[in-house]
């Protein structure tokens, strides 16, 4: 048995970091530290490398970059008179071999580092790449804390022990290190990204080493948008049972206090999926536009769900009066798209502009007619209405300084149905990583009070209208099997026979939609980067070669 836990109160400040602010970043440790001051706390933690940001990618090979860092530090030291704080960094491998940098928690009590705990688990799979620039830990040990024998472990050391990790067993697990130790409690500095489903694979692993080593565990996990990136918060409080007390905010900067001193009830949260991916979003672009410095997005309004989601989703992350929607209809655009793009305007309150397209491609027809020598109308026509309208936007960018935000869906970015420097066209791929059946799951949640999105836009059948009655049934078959191929295959690494054996399909068809997944492998390539919600998006984390002869 555990001895009794002393009075303790800890402090776990939930920040969204921004990569390489080094300044911007010491502010928020340092007035994290005031708080926990402030609420009588002899202990504050920050999540896995809070000084820099997570990712900081090649930064960390730039030596002024590790300079900034350790003069930063310094001045975090000076702020912790009268408490400890733990904060995740960087630091320097003095030996010289192998790789240049810890990923460490420093550990620093009343103006003084007392030392590191480096992270053991280096991630390499999906879209981490950690050993490119760490050296594991060579030991892992308990510290002594206001007279509380304390773990401390950073993000991925915590999820060997439960088995959860899909792509990596490693060959250790550092919470061996603590078994039969009579730990008082394990702190976990996480950068943790998010994607659907991920809050219950990280309570799993939460209370697996709770009970494993009869201790509460407090995470602290970074919130915040960084790229593609998403990172949701939501940093938990287990108690030595297992059982969920405390939860921070999701998608929101947070504190969690603890008071291992107090008795907690267990709480029970269920997290609405939808939810969940609607403010994921909301906060994926949010920091895109704030940490890149812009305000101002424009996006192309064409009356279907695609861009009616995206439109909704900037209202809210950038506020309306920072949206402006531009309608391009040409000569196939139908009268009731136009209508619909116009009725969801007003209902966002954004901005809007009518520019039609019909100049524009009339004259490029007339241009192309006598180099394509009497050839019959198909894609190519198609797609010079796509590019057109991409330049338009990509002007309106230009010369009024806003963002792009392209529109396609994961869906159509796997078949590879959008048009290169046409609907590809942007700064940021809004719903790159969300299928066309959440998209209209998505619709009805957003709909679910009263009605944003027409009605008659998720109605009605899909359309690039880009010709007389195009419907994308026309060259696609139906979502529901794309989106099911494309989960199977995607995330699951499932191969055509199994797919087809497992769900029904038809085999010719799975193969079918899997070559077109590789083919159009270069068409992704170029796209803007896009936020990832699931497990396995295209934007980040999955390498795949454009030539090749697998597929």
């Amino acid at each position: 048995m555990n001895k009794p836990i002393e009075v303790m109160r800890l402090l776990a400040i939930q920040m969204n970091p921004t990569i390489a602010d080094i300044k911007g970043n010491t502010l928020k440790i340092i007035n994290g530290i005031q708080k926990a001051k402030n609420e009588n706390c002899q202990l504050v933690f920050f999540p896995e490398l809070a000084l820099t940001g997570y990712p900081p990618e090649d930064f960390l090979l730039l030596p002024e970059f590790i300079k900034a860092v350790d003069i930063a530090l310094q001045s975090i030291i000076e702020a912790t008179e009268g408490i400890t704080a733990i904060v995740g960094t960087i630091r320097k491998n003095e030996i010289g071999k192998e790789k240049p940098l810890f990923n460490s928690a420093a550990v620093i009590t009343n103006q003084k580092l007392i030392g590191y705990q480096d992270k053991s688990l280096l991630p390499t799979y999906d879209v981490f790449d950690e050993r490119r620039y760490f050296e594991p830990a060579r030991e892992t040990k308990i510290w002594n804390i206001n007279q509380h024998r304390v773990a401390i472990t950073i993000c991925e050391d915590l999820w060997q022990q439960s088995m959860a990790l899909k792509n990596e067993v490693y060959a250790t697990d550092p919470l061996q290190a603590f078994e039969g130790k009579q730990v008082d409690f394990l702190l976990n500095l996480s950068a943790s990204p998010f994607h659907l489903g991920k809050f219950y694979d990280r309570l799993k692993v939460c209370s697996r080493a709770a009970k494993t080593l009869h201790c509460p565990v407090i995470l602290n996990n970074q919130v915040g948008g960084n790229d593609s990136l998403i990172f949701d918060g939501q940093s938990l409080y287990i108690s030595s049972q297992g059982l969920l007390l405390g939860i921070a905010k999701r998608f929101n900067e947070d504190q969690l206090l603890v008071d291992l001193q107090q008795p907690s009830s267990s709480i029970s949260y269920h997290p609405d999926e939808m939810a969940d991916l609607y403010h994921a979003l909301v906060l994926g672009v949010r920091d895109y536009f704030k940490k890149s410095g812009f305000t101002q997005a424009c996006l192309g309004l064409s009356g279907g769900i695609d861009s009616a989601i995206v439109a909704c989703i900037a209202a809210e992350a950038l506020g309306p009066e920072n949206v402006l929607a531009v309608l391009m209809p040409s000569r196939f655009s139908s009268k009731g798209s136009i209508e619909d793009a116009s009725l969801l305007a007003h209902n966002l309150k954004i901005k809007i502009r009518y520019i039609p397209i019909e100049g524009p491609f009339s004259a490029y027809l007339e241009l192309l007619e006598p180099h394509f020598k009497d050839k019959p109308y198909d894609t190519t026509e198609e797609n010079i209405q796509a590019r057109i309208r991409g330049m338009i936007l990509m002007a309106l960018s230009n010369k009024l300084y806003y963002i792009v935000l392209s529109t396609g869906n994961k869906s159509e970015l796997a078949m590879g149905y959008s048009t290169l420097y046409g609907d590809t066209c942007g700064g940021l791929g809004v719903i790159n990583d969300v299928s066309k059946t959440q998209i209209y799951a998505l619709a009805k949640w957003i709909n679910r009070e009263k009605e944003i999105i027409p009605q008659n836009t998720i109605d009605k059948p899909p359309s690039a209208e880009l010709r007389p009655n195009q419907k994308d049934s026309d060259t696609l078959p139906d979502y529901a099997i794309i989106d099911t191929v494309l989960k199977e295959y995607l995330e699951n690494y499932s191969s055509s026979q199994e797919i087809s054996k497992k769900h029904g399909y038809d085999l010719e068809l799975v193969e079918n939609l899997i070559t077109k997944i590789h083919c159009n492998e270069y068409k992704r390539r170029q796209s803007p980067p896009g936020l990832r919600v699931t497990e396995k998006a295209f934007s980040v984390g999955r390498r795949f070669p454009i030539v090749q002869k697998w597929v």
